[in-house]
């Protein structure tokens, strides 16, 4: 069946377009939906009348990405859905090799594809399930940047095919192809979860239900990343660690909730030492409105 794409915006109307029209460029069948965040009804509107195959659904509100995935999919067809940033651009098409994974490994439910900089630096979007080191060794943390090939990093981030998939723990939801049977019966993205680390979590409750998650390199899209938390940096970092305490109480045993505590003081504090760097990449309020996301 034909899948849906499904994009969950936020201010990013500059960024959207360009990815709307890569879209329809590379998928020019494929259904879209749009639910813009937060929206200028105007802007959005004006810019999705240039897109004929999407329905753009704008909210005055921001639940958060986990909300809007689910509202996006309250509108979609019954096939496949494909999560995409509105970030990302196609750089061709993608439906046709997802979809051929899916058909070849039925108890895969999710896929993800290639991810790239607009340098062409690959980011790792297929990756293990977090745990205690991934503090200190995920995608974005110091011992990550500074020796990236050490081996807590290396078991934190999935080791990129040669060959068209290989299993992952999870993959990322600003390029995300899944099976609507899994989305279905997985109940859909946790809202709880605002922002950050709703993907991990749908995974691990896909995998808890027996669906595989799956990494294919042969799909691609380039994703410019954090062109919407730029115009709420704070509250986009609050979020992340928020989030990351909300999976580890949610996942964890009993044991590591004990240590929930300690976990909650060490994540307050990584936020604060956050804190000012993010806030130098933060727009001014008088210009979310004029430019992208």
């Amino acid at each position: 069946m034909t899948a849906t794409v499904l994009i969950v915006g936020y201010r990013a109307y500059a960024e959207l377009e360009r990815c709307l029209a890569s879209v329809r460029e590379h998928e020019p069948d494929a259904r879209v939906v749009v639910v813009d965040h937060d929206a200028d009804e105007h802007r959005g509107r004006t810019l999705a009348e240039k897109f004929p195959q999407v329905l753009y659904l704008p909210r005055s509100e921001n639940p958060g990405f986990a909300a809007g995935v689910n509202a996006c999919v309250a509108h979609a067809g019954e096939g496949p859905l494909l999560l995409l940033n509105p970030d990302c651009e196609l750089t061709g098409s993608v439906l046709t090799l997802l979809a051929d994974v899916l058909a070849r490994h039925p108890r895969v439910g999710i896929v993800g594809g290639l991810v790239v900089e607009p340098t062409g630096v690959a980011q790792p979007s297929g990756r293990r399930f977090p745990d205690a080191t991934t503090a200190v060794a995920g995608r974005t943390a110091i011992l990550s940047r500074l020796a990236p090939g050490n081996p807590l990093t290396r078991r934190n981030l999935a080791p990129r095919p040669l060959a068209d998939m290989t299993p992952v723990d999870w993959v990322t939801g600003a390029f995300m192809y899944v099976r609507r049977e899994t989305f279905d019966e997985v109940g859909g993205f946790d809202a709880g979860f605002f922002l950050y680390w709703e993907d991990a979590d749908f995974c691990r409750r896909a995998a808890n239900a027996g669906w595989a998650t799956a990494y294919a390199p042969t799909a691609a899209v380039v994703h410019v990343t954090a062109r919407s938390s730029r115009f709420a940096p704070a509250r986009s970092l609050w979020a992340f660690h928020y989030s990351a305490l909300r999976y580890y109480w949610k996942h964890g045993s009993w044991m590591a909730r004990g240590a929930g505590p300690l976990v909650a003081v060490g994540l307050a504090g990584r936020f604060l030492v956050k804190l000012p760097g993010r806030m130098l990449v933060a727009v001014p309020t008088g210009a979310s409105r004029a430019s992208g996301r």
